[in-house]
């Protein structure tokens, strides 16, 4: 077959096969059907992703490469920001963000075990897994309806002596008040990391600047599971424009180690040998010199591939999202005596992941999310509902140690008992997004 070829002509023709493959294989599209499957969420893609993954594998080098390079680069570039470092999942790019603010190399500012981090309860466990593993003190606060992110009202009085961040994510696309959450942070000195997992591409108008959600804060995280807004089946990544910051992300995500010299190329900052660290001996391998006790988080170059792929089609994803999000809202207008529809925080524009409905009183959101799921249209809760009543916090609840609530929780609690939602990714069709109206209202007049 690769008779007479060479190595670039042979590649050449099994990538030509490739994209003929998913072209026959994998994008053929049915007209939908009543009744049909509608997932939440879904992969969106065609032969560019498939042709880069090949290309990675023919390349066979497998860990962080040429392409893991080209999206840090780009996907930096979109948000606007000068660092980004690719990881392994959203929930690692939470724990390296976390974890880069106990550097050591922060002074005053590090979180240290017993510190307190203000967050919210209703939403996914690795926004504050990080927090209870190190030893700090996650503090939540309430949510609002129907914007479905922390109350600001709660923030000050959620403010300690021990606070020293903030760490929340903005809900489903929405995002959080930034501006005030900002304020509240420059003024008592605390970091802020946003957890934008759920609202990649979504904006936020702060001081008369319209930015990217993720890159107002200190730190900002993604994830690319494959619901997510884009996807490499797995992968995160964690962003800043602090130069500090992204160094100590970096040290954290590759072993603790202090070098920073990219794997496979040595000796980049020309004194490898001739440094003294800690109480190592003079000249000491700086390639295996730790300042941090670190993981091995990073992606592989066959997951970066895909996402170089996807980062291109990106844009046109969002505008999608928001496409179905406004036909599903005009279409449930008239039966907002029976559900509470979302609404966006004032001054954003979001990249919606989900359509989030809370059930009014007298409506049984059980048998609501039953009869939808028996037509075919798949429903989320909004993840925890409240984190604190998880049997993960079976033990602190008889201590009483280890996190602390302010106030009582009680949209959280509403959230949990009478909120779900549907989907709005980019694959869904006019047809799809109608016909889950429609199944909705019938769920709730019936």
């Amino acid at each position: 077959m690769f008779e007479n070829k060479t190595e670039g002509q042979a590649k050449e023709q099994i990538l030509e096969m490739v994209a003929a493959y998913c072209d026959r294989f994998h994008n053929q599209k049915k007209p939908f059907e009543e009744g049909q499957r509608i997932p939440y969420a879904s992969r969106v893609y065609d032969r560019e992703e498939m042709v880069n993954l090949v290309d990675s594998a023919l390349e066979f080098w497998l860990t962080a490469g040429r392409y893991t390079d080209q999206f840090e680069a780009q996907f930096a570039e979109y948000l606007g920001v000068k660092y980004c470092s690719l990881v392994n999942s959203g929930s690692s790019a939470n724990l390296i963000a976390f974890m880069a603010l106990t550097s050591p190399l922060l002074g005053e500012r590090a979180i240290r075990p017993g510190d307190e981090v203000i967050t919210v309860a209703a939403g996914f466990p690795t926004t504050v897994a990080p927090v209870i593993q190190y030893g700090a003190i996650p503090v939540f606060i309430d949510m609002t309806i129907p914007q479905y992110n922390l109350d600001v009202s709660m923030l000050e009085k959620a403010l300690s002596g021990k606070t020293k961040a903030v760490m929340a994510a903005h809900t489903l696309g929405n995002p959080f008040d930034l501006k005030t959450v900002k304020d509240f942070c420059l003024k008592h000195g605390l970091w802020l990391i946003e957890d934008n997992c759920d609202a990649l591409g979504s904006k936020y108008t702060i001081d008369g600047v319209e930015k990217f959600t993720g890159t107002i804060g200190d730190i900002g995280t993604s994830s690319f599971y494959p619901p997510h807004h884009m996807t490499m089946g797995e992968g995160g990544a964690v962003y800043t424009d602090d130069p500090l910051l992204h160094k100590l992300i970096r040290s954290f995500r590759d072993w603790g180690r202090d070098c920073i010299c990219p794997s496979g190329r040595d000796n980049l900052c020309q004194h490898r040998f001739d440094k003294q660290y800690g109480e190592l001996p003079l000249g000491y391998d700086h390639k295996y010199v730790y300042s941090h006790f670190g993981y091995n988080l990073k992606a592989t170059d066959m997951q970066a591939a895909v996402g170089v792929a996807q980062l291109k089609k990106f844009p046109s994803f969002v505008e999608k999202r928001r496409h179905n999000f406004d036909r599903l809202k005009a279409a449930l207008q008239d039966v907002s005596d029976k559900l509470i529809l979302p609404e966006a925080c004032a001054h954003s524009r979001p990249s919606w992941f989900g359509f989030l409905l809370t059930c009014k009183e007298g409506v049984d959101r059980n048998q609501v999310v039953q009869y939808v799921e028996s037509k075919g249209v798949q429903t989320r809760m909004l993840f925890a509902g409240n984190l604190v009543k998880h049997p993960c916090f079976d033990e602190m609840r008889k201590t009483g140690r280890g996190y602390r609530i302010v106030g009582d929780l009680k949209e959280t609690d509403r959230i949990m008992n009478d909120t779900f939602w549907v989907g709005v990714y980019p694959g869904m069709t006019d047809e799809m997004i109608d016909y889950m109206a429609k199944t909705i209202k019938e769920a709730v007049t019936a």
